[in-house]
């Protein structure tokens, strides 16, 4: 069972108005908005953390939203050497954005309070546990953590210049964390908009497929141990004091105590445990109103899918992981949302449909509403393959059988569409069907859905954490390819990852290829679609005849998506085999795609 304990009311209660009253605000150098720097919270075992609280100057009762991460909730966005390339980033996208606020407050990842206080709301900004000014053990994600959040919430809402409506506000960290505190139910939680966050902290986070994501090694490195609280050494420097804002120095032993490092943690949980289900929000117990944004690369729709909120959409969108957070259409898209379920405003929100996505085609996006995910009326279209040429096509269901090596660790098999003939979309969530062996007793499968351009050049998007993505990245370790049929679709199966099956060499297996993912394409006359199967991580490097999608000119990277895969557990001895891919007769191997028909 996954933890979903919640708080006594009775204690909840009274710790909410057993805190400490604010000291006198400082000078937040911005007209009409109140700053109390550092407040202290105390937490349910008696630690405190520390919290930044924006507020309107007008006395009165206002709705809070708030948010809680690693990253520093003092560390300035424009300033860190960290958080450089986001900032001028951002600032190329959107020159005029300081125009609009002093920019003094932007935090990594967080809302810009002074827009918020502006109209009407309080922003509470906190360090996590063991980050920044927050003392104790940096443990992401986990149930002390989420307990903390709770805490907060309920402190929040018996605030009295809280109106008692609490709603949650972040990306990416302080999306997925809405998410946990959500299934807790605490008092005062009013809705949450989790924007471009993770739900399943296995699948989504720790392993793709089964295979370990590395990736976060980087991130834990250089985002959020130079934040941890008592990190003498940590160039981070506070933007309201000066100096460090990680408390008082610690020694490196001390400070190796109190981190957990989720990676050296991922990698002693090689399956979907207990350490994971304790993370993992139980769907069902997430109820509030959730606006869900998501990315077409790198989280997710799974906590739109999984969350039993009667009130709740789904918009899934293309571009960088920060700039669309700060646009104004997204924030006219927010505001929107949090007046009317913490101030009431009737805005016609209610009317809003349920899903709008933004449809990819190669000279740009345009958007489209429904009703529903998948989209009403989608027909899965199988692209069957053919190991013999090396094509694939609806009409290759009946081709005659063929197989194909290669490689484990090599650039793998392409198999390639014929030209589309018309304009045709695919969108919603994809899966791959394949039959294969392997010369050992496990293999690794990375799948890459591709568009080609009539000139043979891969067209790439800007995605989530990369510039140059293709369609869609799968993953698949084959000893866990079992799957469990209650919780599975035809286009999405459900791995358990329960335990490892090793394949016998030289022995076919029919395996589901796993994606985190769905895909959004308008594929023109004279395109082609591609899908590579290889056993390493599939990327762009220098001089990929590839061409970017429309308002895109960024390097090229070696590396596609939030995944990288090169690990200790990846030996060469198990994973650098012969892998065969089988097609037709008995063993169709097929792309499962999602077809929508032209709009009359």
């Amino acid at each position: 069972m996954r933890s979903t304990k919640l708080l006594p009311f009775a204690f909840t209660l009274a710790l909410a108005f057993a805190q400490p009253s604010l000291a006198t605000p400082l000078a937040s150098g911005v007209p009409g908005m109140l700053f109390d720097h550092d407040v202290p919270i105390t937490m349910t075992d008696g630690l405190q953390l520390r919290v930044n609280i924006y507020r309107p100057e007008k006395p009165g009762r206002y709705p809070v939203l708030m948010l809680m991460g690693p990253y520093g909730k003092d560390t300035s966005l424009a300033d860190a050497p960290a958080y450089k390339t986001s900032w001028t980033k951002l600032i190329a996208k959107y020159p005029d954005l300081c125009k609009k606020s002093s920019c003094r407050y932007i935090r990594f990842e967080a809302p810009d309070p002074e827009r918020w206080v502006a109209n009407g709301y309080i922003v509470i900004h906190a360090d996590v546990r063991g980050a920044g000014a927050s003392p104790g053990v940096l443990d992401p994600f986990s149930t002390r953590e989420t307990e903390d959040y709770a805490t907060l919430i309920t402190w929040a809402a018996h605030q009295p210049w809280s109106s008692g409506k609490v709603g949650l506000f972040g990306t990416s960290y302080q999306a997925i964390n809405q998410y946990q505190v959500a299934a807790l139910q605490p008092e005062g939680l009013a809705a949450i908009l989790p924007w471009e966050g993770a739900y399943d902290q296995y699948r989504e986070i720790a392993y793709y497929g089964g295979i370990l994501n590395v990736a976060w090694e980087y991130w834990w490195t250089h985002q959020v141990v130079p934040n941890q609280n008592g990190n003498a050494e940590t160039s981070l420097v506070d933007s309201i004091n000066g100096g460090k804002d990680t408390g008082a120095p610690l020694s490196p032993e001390v400070l190796k105590q109190n981190r957990v490092d989720p990676i050296e943690a991922f990698a002693k949980h090689p399956f979907d445990d207990t350490y994971y289900r304790r993370r993992t929000p139980e769907g069902s117990r997430i109820t509030v109103p959730l606006l869900d944004v998501a990315n077409w690369t790198d989280w997710s729709t799974e906590g739109f899918r999984s969350a039993a909120s009667k009130q709740k959409w789904l918009r899934i969108q293309t571009g960088d992981h920060l700039t669309p957070f700060y646009s104004d259409e997204a924030l006219a898209l927010q505001k929107r949302f949090f007046d009317h379920f913490l101030k009431g405003v009737n805005n016609g929100w209610e009317k809003e449909p349920r899903v709008a996505v933004q449809v990819r085609r190669p000279a740009g996006t345009t958007w489209r509403s429904a009703a529903a995910w998948p989209l009403p009326g989608t027909q899965w279209q199988r692209y069957y393959l053919d190991a013999a040429n090396g094509s694939m096509d609806p009409a290759l269901g009946t081709a005659a059988p063929a197989e194909k090596s290669y490689p484990g660790l090599g650039d793998g098999l392409t198999f390639t569409s014929a030209p589309f003939t018309e304009e045709t979309e695919f969108t919603g969530p994809i899966g791959i069907r394949l039959w294969v062996s392997s010369s050992t007793s496990d293999m690794d499968i990375f799948a890459a859905v591709r568009l080609i351009d009539p000139q043979g050049r891969d067209v790439t998007f800007m995605g989530n954490s990369d510039p140059n993505v293709p369609l869609g990245l799968g993953y698949l370790r084959a000893s866990h390819r079992a799957v469990d049929p209650a919780r599975s679709t035809e286009y999405i199966p459900f791995h358990p990852h329960l335990t490892s099956e090793p394949m016998t060499p030289g022995q076919l297996y029919p395996v589901d290829v796993e994606f985190t993912n769905p895909t959004s394409i308008v594929i023109s006359k004279g395109y082609r679609l591609a899908l590579t199967i290889q056993g390493k991580d599939f990327g762009y490097g220098p001089g990929a005849n590839i061409v970017r999608a429309k308002d895109y000119d960024l390097p090229n990277s070696s590396n596609s998506g939030l995944f990288f895969a090169a690990h200790p557990n990846r030996d060469p001895a198990l994973y650098g085999g012969a892998d065969t891919l089988a097609t037709g007769g008995e063993h169709t191997s097929y792309l499962l795609l999602p077809r929508i028909s032209a709009r009359r």
